[in-house]
């Protein structure tokens, strides 16, 4: 359930990062502003929220239009009551805060979402799925740092977990443009997890990040075509 903007680039990007990650995009074949779910196998897909909706037929059978923030949110709001409910009896419950948590994730509400991911984390901060998904909030709300230290304390409980490693990885580029850091994420990646079910689509993300290790964020998009 993985989920996340599908339109434009990530906040702080340059012309050339866009450019040269448009052109990875073009090559892996894959929606590179998708991270994979603390808990998911690796395969992404978009919210369930906005999945659900677009997928809704509209008049003479043409699919209504993407939902706004404001509908997501009320569809989070009423997905999440009961669990609120339940919260009011059960306020330290880390599993609860953390379901809560998913259904604002799912529904884009991002700053949301991590409110009650950090309530969950402060009862069981060991939970290392909650705080990838924490990480990738932090990412797709804009703060690539703080995404990158949480993904980083992910992995000092579960080294080796490789949604968080994948995660790591793409942001170190997307985020840092730092091909070496994201790299290193991808191989520990595959070196600890060999049956890693999106292999091939690493393999290809590190093929292609290294032809471009040596572009910084000053590097000029005819340099990067070169």
């Amino acid at each position: 359930m993985a989920n996340g903007p599908e339109t434009g680039a990530p906040i702080g990007w340059t012309s050339t990062q866009a450019y040269v990650m448009a052109s990875i995009c073009l090559v892996v074949g894959v929606a590179l502003g998708y991270l994979f779910r603390g808990s998911q196998s690796g395969s992404a897909s978009p919210s369930r929220a906005a999945q659900t909706a677009s997928a809704e037929p509209g008049p003479a059978g043409m699919q209504q239009q993407m939902p706004s923030p404001e509908d997501l949110k009320r569809m989070a709001d009423a997905q999440a009551a009961p669990l609120l409910e339940k919260l009011k009896s059960d306020p330290n419950d880390p599993g609860l805060l953390a379901s809560i948590g998913n259904y604002y994730y799912d529904a884009q509400q991002y700053p949301i979402a991590i409110q009650y991911y950090q309530q969950s984390l402060k009862l069981q901060p060991n939970n290392t799925s909650v705080r990838t998904d924490m990480a990738t909030a932090a990412w797709y709300a804009g703060d690539a740092d703080t995404a990158i230290a949480e993904f980083k304390k992910s992995l000092s409980y579960e080294p080796n977990k490789p949604n968080t490693l994948f995660n790591l990885g793409i942001v170190e580029w997307q985020g840092k443009m730092d091909a070496k850091a994201a790299i290193a994420a991808w191989q520990k990646l595959l070196d600890t997890n060999p049956d890693y079910q999106a292999k091939e689509k690493v393999l290809q993300l590190i093929a292609e990040v290294e032809k471009h290790e040596g572009f910084t964020p000053g590097t000029t998009a005819k340099q990067a075509q070169q």
